[in-house]
């Protein structure tokens, strides 16, 4: 633990018992280079540790504390809800990437999770660009703010739990994951997420079905002519084609298109060419949906299809 994140877990082992608390890196880096086969760990009264492979003569020798020294983790408390490991994935998959970075603004160096009225959902800003995350789903009501550095651990444990269910527990301002063998802890966050159903638009004026393997294609490609401090890029619906500009006043400009179904007038849009190429990462559909209304409204991309309600991203337009 870090007093703010927390991980605990078990493994079988045999012989006698004891506890010792000991530097973390420097005990994987130790087991790690042992041969295969069982390893034993002496523990002696001075709190150190004496790490050796059973049967071989390879052995280290590991300063540590006493057990007791090390804090009390929380204990997850109350009925537990039940998830699936790979739907909870998705949701931090499709949403985490807009998570504010600035550790200063708690209310959006987190993600907003919640589990009510038949749906379980996740939604992420940074204030530039919002993502939302939603699935059918019946379970307690549930609703809290999950920080960053927590979802990035949470990631890393889900890799290993698919196919696996979770319980979920809260317990005062501490969550509490379970999964594989693993309970994961984390503080939530005391604060007021931003009213996030006012950013997204209800409508956009335009919305047309792109390929969205070819979108990420132009957006690359054209992108490496933005400029370097803000990489903004021109999104224009023309008749027939999804165009796509940049221009910088040091290293020249670049153009490139896509054939679209779209017979209205000219509408263009200026945004930052990672936020969309994050979006579109975070999907995994064949077409998306480009919904645009005009240069001062957020462009949103949705998945084409049946599923087009689960996701949507919104990016809010830049002056270019």
């Amino acid at each position: 633990t870090d007093l703010y994140l927390g991980v605990s877990g078990t493994c079988a082992c045999t012989g006698g018992a004891g506890v010792i608390a000991l530097p973390a890196k420097d005990l994987f880096e130790r087991v790690k280079a042992m041969p295969d086969g069982p390893i034993q760990i002496d523990v002696t009264d001075g709190a150190q540790a004496t790490i050796k492979a059973v049967g071989g003569a390879r052995r280290y020798m590991l300063h540590g504390l006493p057990g007791a020294d090390f804090p009390l983790l929380p204990s997850p408390e109350g009925d537990a809800v039940e998830l699936p490991a790979d739907l909870f994935a998705l949701l931090m998959h499709r949403t985490h990437f807009s998570i504010s970075t600035d550790e200063t603004r708690a209310h959006v160096n987190s993600a907003l999770f919640q589990i009510g009225d038949g749906k379980i959902r996740m939604v992420s800003t940074d204030g530039h660009r919002l993502s939302k995350m939603e699935a059918k789903f019946d379970g307690r009501q549930t609703h809290m703010l999950i920080p960053l550095k927590a979802i990035g651990e949470l990631r890393r444990l889900m890799d290993g739990a698919k196919g696996e269910k979770i319980l979920l527990r809260q317990s005062a301002s501490t969550a509490f994951f379970t999964v594989g063998g693993f309970t994961f802890s984390t503080k939530t966050i005391s604060a007021d997420f931003p009213p996030y159903l006012q950013v997204i638009p209800a409508s956009t004026t335009h919305s047309v079905a792109v390929s969205r393997i070819a979108f990420v294609d132009v957006l690359e490609a054209v992108s490496v002519a933005s400029s370097e401090r803000t990489g903004g890029v021109k999104i224009a619906l023309v008749p027939g084609a999804l165009r796509v500009t940049a221009e910088s006043a040091e290293t020249g400009s670049a153009a490139d298109e896509i054939p679209v179904d779209f017979a209205g007038s000219e509408c263009v849009v200026g945004v930052n060419a990672k936020y969309v190429l994050q979006a579109l990462e975070a999907l995994d559909t064949d077409e998306v949906l480009f919904g645009v209304s005009g240069e001062l409204d957020p462009m949103t991309i949705r998945p084409a299809g049946e599923n087009a309600a689960e996701f949507v991203n919104c990016t809010m337009p830049m002056r270019i």
